[in-house]
């Protein structure tokens, strides 16, 4: 499965205002890898970058005075999502941007016409309800270094995206299982590197008294907080009872 993580950066928010997109970030995913391959533009807009759109992304217009124009990249950018499941994180809003600048131009279609979409802000939602959802939100919330991220750019938010994304649908994602059609004895397409017969025996560290009792002590703690629901203590009488016929 091809996926493409995108993001944009806008002149300003609104299309009905004729704000226009000035950056495209994407990174491509095919069956949940990170291939290393990307997309990456800034565009001349033809037109002035809202102040404040500019606090938020620090792309001026004297930088994208010699950018190409998006006519002049539509259709190398089109040829990399085409296919693909695009995820993009509020995806009205890029989207709706998308399908604004491809409207302008003769013999293009509307996003949804050459790709599915899946909103990660939507999945987000319905995952963790009355909580921030936000991208850096996100990202402490599942983990992720976002800490070069001082300003928004669109690759380094499609990066980052992938990472939260794979986070929220998986978890961790770099083993390198393979499919249905994988050899018995094998992982990734590699064969399984077995242990020696005769290795060394792991050495086995023994709890102490004193971290037995700090243990013991910790499990009364979360039972009285509990209201006698730990279940730890719960499995360990379980175990512990004897066994009747």
């Amino acid at each position: 499965m091809r996926q493409v993580v995108l993001d944009t950066e806008t002149t300003g928010l609104e299309v009905s205002q004729d704000h226009r997109i000035i950056e495209i970030g994407c990174v491509e995913l095919v069956n949940r890898r990170l291939t290393g391959r990307h997309y990456h533009q800034y565009i001349n807009p033809q037109r002035e970058v809202d102040a404040g759109a500019l606090e938020v992304h620090g792309i001026s217009n004297e930088f994208l005075a010699d950018k190409p124009v998006f006519s002049a990249i539509a259709e190398e950018f089109l040829a990399f999502i085409e296919g693909a499941e695009l995820v993009i994180h509020n995806a009205l809003f890029d989207v709706g941007f998308m399908d604004h600048e491809f409207g302008k131009l003769e013999g293009f279609a509307k996003t949804a016409d050459y790709c599915a979409v899946v909103d990660t802000l939507v999945m987000a939602r319905q995952r963790h309800p009355g909580q921030k959802n936000n991208l850096d939100a996100l990202c402490k919330r599942y983990d992720v270094d976002n800490s070069q991220r001082d300003l928004h750019g669109a690759l380094l938010d499609a990066e980052i995206l992938a990472d939260v994304y794979l986070m929220m649908t998986g978890g961790q994602v770099d083993l390198g299982f393979g499919g249905q059609n994988q050899r018995a004895g094998e992982i990734g397409g590699e064969s399984i590197r077995r242990l020696a017969a005769d290795r060394k025996p792991l050495r086995v560290i023994r709890a102490s008294a004193g971290e037995l009792l700090d243990h013991e002590q910790q499990l009364a703690r979360i039972e009285r907080a509990s209201g006698g629901q730990c279940l730890w203590l719960t499995s360990k009488v379980e175990a512990e009872a004897p066994v009747t016929e």
